[in-house]
């Protein structure tokens, strides 16, 4: 009897296997002579952490597929417009033999040993880095931003109806020397250290110096110089201090709950306003060069769907 149950059990595994297989293995889109499987997708998603909720998985396997019905219609739009020639093999050539000077201390049987180790062939290798050189010079043929113009009617129109993104709060410019309460010091360290800091530029010790050698803030090395910083980037406590300082006047002692001490000073200041454009008119055009890129792209695609026979199950 027990022998029939390891060989039921023999035989269930194997038809789970068997299952397993057949699900990754299965088409889930055909792309002109070659395939997509379900395998092949769920490894391109296989960097999601598990915790990723059901919708947001979904949506990003959509997404993924069709990255994969691209990929397909770029490579065979290469193949069948008649780019393939003897000048791409020997640009593969070089590209891999730069990549194992670089990566490979130029050895290439380090190279294969790395490639057995994680389950591919040398050809296999080949044709990656083909397929990828394939895809960058498509795309850049295709949909470089190199080739879009974005006249200045254009960008005065984004900017007279994105007004709103382009507005800015209250800011201070501002120098800030931050004093950290150390759990291995004694209490109140921090605000003796600042005290006397203090002190010194009360005696006409330049702010930044003092900032330069004793702060702990990330800008120590600019003299504590923060640059124009809106009330938000700051806690409370600070953001109360520093907008309540005139412009070349510097702060007392600032200590916070944790121990740590803050000393401030207010270079300049400046209201709330919509910044001009002539400040933000290179961000406008990259932001309409990107869209059009986009557009750009779409347009190339659906060409290729097009032309291409593409079904999906």
């Amino acid at each position: 009897m027990k022998n029939a149950y390891k060989g039921l059990a023999a035989v269930a595994c194997c038809a789970a296997l068997s299952a397993r297989a057949d699900l990754v293995s299965a088409v889930q889109v055909v792309v002109n002579n070659d395939v997509i499987t379900y395998g092949q997708i769920i490894d391109s998603l296989a960097h999601l952490p598990p915790s990723t909720p059901a919708t947001n998985f979904n949506k990003l396997k959509d997404e993924q597929v069709e990255n994969l019905v691209e990929r397909e219609l770029i490579l065979h739009s290469f193949l069948s417009e008649g780019y393939q020639t003897n000048l791409l093999e020997a640009f593969i050539d070089d590209r891999i033999r730069d990549n194992i000077k670089r990566e490979f201390y130029g050895d290439r049987s380090k190279l294969i040993k790395t490639l057995q180790q994680q389950g591919m062939t040398y050809e296999m290798y080949r044709r990656q880095e083909k397929e990828g050189i394939i895809l960058e010079y498509m795309r850049y043929q295709n949909t470089s931003q190199r080739k879009i113009l974005i006249s200045p009617l254009k960008i005065q129109n984004y900017y007279d109806t994105h007004k709103n993104d382009f507005k800015v709060a209250d800011q201070v410019k501002l120098k800030m020397i931050a004093i950290s309460q150390l759990s291995e010091n004694a209490p109140g360290t921090a605000r003796r250290i600042a005290e006397e800091i203090l002190r010194k530029i009360d005696e006409g010790v330049p702010f930044a110096e003092m900032a330069a050698v004793y702060s702990s803030g990330p800008q120590r090395a600019e003299g504590g110089d923060r640059g124009w910083i809106e009330r938000s980037y700051l806690t409370k406590q600070l953001g109360e201090a520093a907008f309540d300082l005139k412009p070349g006047k510097h702060s007392g002692v600032i200590e916070l709950d944790n121990g740590s001490c803050y000393l401030l000073m207010v270079d300049d200041k400046r209201p709330a306003h919509v910044r001009e454009l002539a400040e933000v008119r290179d961000d406008i055009e990259r932001t309409l060069k990107a869209q059009e890129g986009e557009h750009m792209r779409q347009k190339w695609i659906d060409r290729m769907k097009a032309k291409s026979f593409v079904r999906y199950y």
